[in-house]
């Protein structure tokens, strides 16, 4: 699967991002972007840069794939949410975070 290719490569921003989900500080999203459960400079831009390298990763996967930016990040979301451990949060689809 593309988008488990892609969830590997992210492997380099393992040790910001797990720490910042081991803290509560963010969650993944739906759209396969991580969100900001507790606002603060620092994990914002943690998320921002995560995000950035995510949208770019999503991006060219629906151009080699000919599927849409929507269907990508869809897929990852999913996949994202299924890989997270329990206790780390993930957002529902009313936008509220809850732990898993």
């Amino acid at each position: 699967m593309v988008v488990f290719a892609v969830a590997l490569s992210f492997s380099a921003w393992a040790l910001d991002l797990q720490q910042a989900k081991q803290q509560g500080l963010v969650g993944e999203q739906l759209n396969g972007l991580v969100g900001v459960v507790q606002a603060r400079n620092d994990v914002s831009a943690v998320a921002n840069d995560i995000n950035r390298k995510r949208l770019s990763s999503y991006q060219d996967i629906a151009k080699r794939t000919g599927t849409s930016l929507t269907v990508v990040q869809t897929r990852a979301g999913q996949y994202n949410i299924e890989r997270t451990k329990a206790g780390h949060y993930i957002q529902l689809a009313d936008g509220s975070w809850r732990k898993k």
